[in-house]
């Protein structure tokens, strides 16, 4: 499905001293499987969630994502993989706070330039998955008016609109309480089983990452 092959990410400060994060990361995560990516605060883990996803780009080494490497792409190229192909599940849900839950929801599909009769099946679809998450009465509420459990199952649904392939999920329950946390493992495994969609975790939480079907552990940069 995806492969990391010898990742560095170098970031430079404004002194010109270099802050080597990734430090040559190899790395495959094969179709249809559910697994967390461990390690302390400052591992590296979400820098190399985003440089997998086509977000920020690697200082040294390649992304394959289902054939294609990724950094040799062009730019329309890449963000046609990361609008249909990839989805993205953050910790902080960036929700648009004067949308409401089926307006936020059909963004992805609003912004593609879909037409008309596009748009309708979209919605229908999106009220599909608002009703499979226990969201169905929610759907004019705003973002104001959820929990935080109730915000990250919208992201969730959002990040499903466009049928992806892969879903990448950073630290999606780092801003919930236990039970809500529990709640969202629950959702990706859910989704992991019935689509069998592959779905990378970033998280610090050995007890949610548990949960999923392989762990990998990132410690200083590096894969340990």
């Amino acid at each position: 499905m995806i492969e990391a092959i010898n990742v560095h990410k170098v970031y430079t400060d404004e002194s010109d001293k270099e802050l080597h994060v990734l430090k040559g990361v190899n790395f495959k995560l094969e179709v249809g499987r559910f697994a967390a990516l461990v390690g302390p605060s400052g591992a590296g883990k979400s820098t190399l969630l985003h440089i997998m996803g086509g977000l920020d780009s690697p200082s040294q080494g390649s992304i394959v994502f289902e054939g294609d490497d990724l950094y040799k792409l062009t730019d329309p190229q890449l963000s046609r993989i990361r609008n249909s192909r990839i989805g993205f599940v953050f910790q902080f849900y960036h929700l648009l706070s004067e949308f409401n839950v089926l307006e936020n929801v059909l963004m992805p599909v609003l912004i593609s330039g879909a037409n008309k009769a596009e748009i309708a099946a979209a919605r229908e679809k999106a009220l599909g998955l608002l009703d499979q998450v226990d969201l169905e009465e929610r759907i004019a509420h705003f973002p104001n008016q959820l929990s935080g459990g109730e915000k990250q199952r919208v992201a969730i649904v959002r990040a499903l609109m466009n049928g992806p392939k892969l879903l990448l999920c950073d630290e999606p329950t780092g801003n919930l309480d236990s039970g809500s946390s529990s709640e969202i493992i629950g959702l990706l495994k859910k989704i992991n089983q019935e689509r069998l969609m592959t779905i990378l975790l970033v998280t610090h939480n050995e007890e949610l990452a548990a949960r999923t079907q392989k762990i990998y552990h990132l410690k200083d940069g590096i894969m340990v």
